[in-house]
């Protein structure tokens, strides 16, 4: 399983715990702010927390699978076991400008909302969308600007080959129109999201996985297996180096391809392999995964 050598204050430190919770009285004199200069993505503040729980509580696959026979056993209670939810991204690749109109006529005031929208890759996946308008003339006014970018907050929450989040996103309003009673910040919201559902998937959509670095510490004689494992996992290998008497496999890995890795390592090296990972990035993933990813959401929600 995987095992941390790092000093109890310095795990505490990277995690932002008091080492008081670990039942230890001293402090670190060390800049606490130091590790977090690198601004975190969403998946990199849910795996820290994740970290976090777990150098608290030392609950590995191992200790878990205990806890539920012991449930089971001693108990009677059953407990269904799913895997990890993978933290998928959706964002685009190409540039597509559209045009969304919203009109509705229901009697008395109507609501309308047009709007030219540009949409082109940010290459920024820490930040789901960039708002800009290059509005000349008035043809838009000002004041629905607002409603324009909070429509677009809305939309990226869902993307649509999967549903998953939208990130790396720039997105320009570049033209429109508006009725003097009619127009409102809902109708421009609805033109908004009319114009996100048609641009998109003219903007060649893919799918981001995201990628683990991983550092593996084992004899010497397991390298040939653990150095093809992690190829079968999709895996990249950086480097490898030596560690006393031990090598260290240095590689990158999609998260979707590590569970029960540590269980699986423990197999393959009499448990005497470790090893440790962090999120790296996002990358696209390649198109027969992003394929089934997208008939594992459809199956998903038809249930």
């Amino acid at each position: 399983m995987a095992v941390s050598r790092e000093p109890i204050l310095k795990r505490c430190r990277y995690l932002g715990i008091s080492p008081m919770v670990m039942g230890i009285s001293k402090e670190s004199n060390r800049n606490p702010g130091a590790n977090n200069r690198k601004k975190l993505s969403e998946y990199g503040m849910q795996l820290k927390e994740k970290q976090k729980l777990k150098f608290i509580y030392g609950v590995g696959e191992q200790q878990l699978d205990v806890m539920v026979q012991k449930l089971k056993a001693k108990y009677k209670i059953e407990v269904d076991l799913t895997d990890p939810i993978i933290p998928y991204r959706e964002t685009i690749k190409a540039k597509a400008s559209v045009r969304g109109r919203y009109k509705k006529q229901s009697g008395g005031h109507g609501q309308f909302g047009d709007v030219v929208m540009e949409f082109e890759p940010s290459y920024d996946t820490t930040t789901p969308v960039i708002f800009e308008e290059k509005i000349f003339g008035g043809s838009v006014p000002k004041q629905y600007f607002p409603a324009v970018e909070k429509g677009l907050q809305e939309c990226v929450q869902s993307g649509v080959l999967a549903g998953y989040p939208v990130v790396g996103l720039k997105a320009t309003l570049t033209d429109g129109s508006y009725h003097p009673v009619d127009s409102s910040e809902m109708a421009f919201k609805m033109a908004t999201s009319v114009a996100f559902k048609e641009g998109i998937p003219q903007a060649k959509p893919v799918i981001l996985e995201p990628i683990e670095h991983v550092e593996v510490l084992i004899p010497d004689k397991y390298m040939g297996d653990i150095m093809g494992d992690i190829t079968k996992r999709r895996g990249r290998i950086l480097s490898m180096d030596a560690v006393g008497m031990k090598k260290c496999i240095v590689a990158e890995v999609p998260t979707a391809e590590m569970h029960k890795y540590a269980t699986d390592l423990r197999s393959m090296t009499q448990s005497r392999g470790e090893y440790r990972h962090h999120f790296e990035r996002y990358e696209e993933a390649p198109m027969e995964v992003q394929k089934k990813i997208i008939e594992a959401r459809a199956a998903e929600k038809e249930k």
